[in-house]
């Protein structure tokens, strides 16, 4: 098949983890990419508590550094409702840390420059409202950017743009999430609460009913404390059970002088990955294929994996002479599953064994098991 000139190979829609280091790894399979992004400011708003592991940035090629790194992160410890916990501390084996966490503005930008620097054009305010099909086998790409219309034409349009994606609108993907596998979330950044380079976990519908809360360390003497919890199973907010975890759960006097310095919050996707995840000239990545972990809502880990196997799956699959259809896009979902995806539907689905079990106790006892198991050394889930 002859290739059709055209202004980019790529159109990489949002520019977070997912779509910055897919960009950056195409440009690298010797693509052109045009990542655009609607928003003026990258990273914004935030609304994870910004925990990575090191083996992540490891796989993607990206070494931590100070510009993005608040704070390292050496174990983990969990709690149940009523105290009891389990630590898995690596200081004693080894002296480096296991993972950061990072300012996310600082952190997206980080990936945003890396992407350039490899060759990736990148578009802020610039907003992609559709596409077109064109004879060629090329598609063209309507953008308003500053506000302006502007079309460019592409083999491929990569949705990274979130979990309310519309580049899986325009395929006619179903994209719509359950309200029972959305996370409802609240977080402070605070001041006065002691941390120890652990990432801290309680589990227990007593205090956030269908997820979880944390302490993680923030750097600069900062602590991020926040919740997660499913709608469907309390009539109060994400901010009345924090209020409550703070004041009333046997962590209080811990956090009974925190002050807030920053509040948070958003929805965050528990749900299974999204079981078409290619189009006609598109393919989803990220928070849009439901690249979430499902049951901890971490994102960083997969947003950045999936990007680098689409990334090179696009590169590998544009140097030859098949054109882009949803059949053989679907090579893309194939790659993603053999690589990570296999593994975040068997996590899935041991989520969804724990919240069919009737009884609050015993579902409170599988989660617990199930959050000490999973950040051992041995966890199968590691990856994800």
């Amino acid at each position: 098949m002859v290739r059709a000139t055209v202004d980019y190979d790529l159109v990489i829609v949002g520019s977070g983890p997912a779509g910055a280091t897919a960009a950056r790894a195409a440009v690298r399979g010797g693509l052109s990419v045009l990542l655009v992004d609607k928003k003026q400011e990258l990273g914004s708003p935030i609304q994870c508590s910004g925990a990575v592991s090191a083996n992540a940035l490891k796989e993607v090629e990206v070494l931590p550094a100070d510009e993005f790194v608040v704070e390292p992160v050496y174990g983990f410890k969990a709690y149940d409702a009523t105290g009891v916990s389990e630590t898995v501390d690596y200081r004693p084996y080894r002296s480096e840390p296991i993972g950061y966490v990072v300012d996310r503005r600082r952190f997206d930008r980080h990936l945003a420059a890396l992407a350039e620097l490899a060759g990736v054009e990148l578009w802020l305010k610039t907003e992609a409202t559709g596409h077109t099909p064109r004879p060629d086998g090329t598609t063209e790409v309507h953008l308003s950017r500053l506000g302006r219309p502007v079309s460019v034409t592409a083999h491929v349009v990569v949705g990274a743009d979130g979990v309310q994606s519309q580049v899986g609108k325009w395929a006619g993907i179903q994209t719509r999430i359950k309200l029972r596998e959305l996370a409802s979330c609240f977080q402070l950044v605070v001041e006065g609460v002691e941390t120890s380079g652990l990432l801290e976990i309680v589990t227990g519908e007593r205090w956030a009913p269908g997820g979880y809360a944390w302490i993680f360390p923030k750097g600069h003497g900062r602590a991020e404390v926040g919740l997660g919890v499913a709608r469907t199973m309390t009539e109060r907010d994400a901010r009345w059970h924090l209020d409550r975890f703070m004041n009333e759960s046997f962590l209080a006097d811990r956090l009974k002088g925190a002050r807030i310095i920053e509040v948070q919050g958003g929805g965050v996707p528990l749900a299974a990955p999204l079981r078409r995840q290619a189009a006609d000239h598109i393919v989803l990545i990220g928070d849009a294929a439901r690249h979430v972990n499902p049951i901890t809502g971490g994102g960083i880990h997969t947003a950045l994996r999936g990007g680098a196997i689409a990334g090179a799956f696009l590169a590998d699959f544009l140097a030859g002479d098949l054109p882009p259809t949803a059949a053989h896009l679907e090579g893309c979902h194939q790659r993603w599953l053999a690589e990570l995806g296999d593994t975040m539907w068997k996590l899935y689905d041991h989520k969804t064994a724990i919240f069919r079990e009737r009884d609050p106790a015993r579902r409170d006892a599988l989660l617990y098991a199930t959050m000490t198991s999973y950040f051992r050394p041995d966890s199968e889930y590691r990856k994800i």
